[in-house]
C-alpha cells in the first residue's frame, strides 16, 4: 500500500517538473509548482506513516517498550509546507496578474522578447 503513495508522490513530482520546464505559459507554470509541493507533501507524509502506530499523545505511566508512536515531525512539516505554498501560490498569481497587466500575455517567450 505504500508504493502506491510513494509511486504517486514521485509521478506528481515529474509531472509538476515538466510543467514547470517545458511549458511556456506561466498559469500551467504554477501549476507544475503547486503539482510539486502537492507530491512533495505526500512523499513526506509517506516516510513519517509507521503501519500499527499511535498518536504520541501519552502519560508516563503508559510509557512501555512496546509502546510504539508515530513520529509527529513529519506532520508538522507538511502542515507548514501546506501555509508555504498557499502563500507561494497566491504570490505567483498576483504576479502573474501583474505582468498580463503590463505586458498583455501570459507567454513567458513572448515577454522575454517584450523586454528585450
Amino acid at each position: 500500500m505504500m508504493v502506491v503513495n510513494f509511486i504517486g508522490s514521485f509521478a506528481l513530482i515529474v509531472l509538476g517538473l515538466y510543467c514547470m520546464v517545458a511549458k511556456h505559459n506561466l498559469i500551467k507554470v504554477i501549476i507544475g509548482m503547486g503539482l510539486v509541493d502537492y507530491g512533495t507533501n505526500l512523499l513526506i507524509v509517506s516516510v513519517g506513516f509507521h503501519a500499527g502506530g499511535t498518536a504520541p499523545i501519552f502519560t508516563i505511566a503508559e510509557l512501555t517498550r512496546a509502546s510504539f508512536f508515530v513520529d509527529p515531525v513529519p506532520q508538522a512539516l507538511t502542515l507548514t509546507s501546506i501555509v508555504i505554498g498557499a502563500c507561494t501560490t497566491a504570490m505567483s498569481l498576483s504576479l502573474v496578474m501583474m505582468l498580463r497587466r503590463q505586458y498583455g500575455t501570459l507567454d513567458t517567450r513572448e515577454i522575454r522578447r517584450l523586454n528585450g
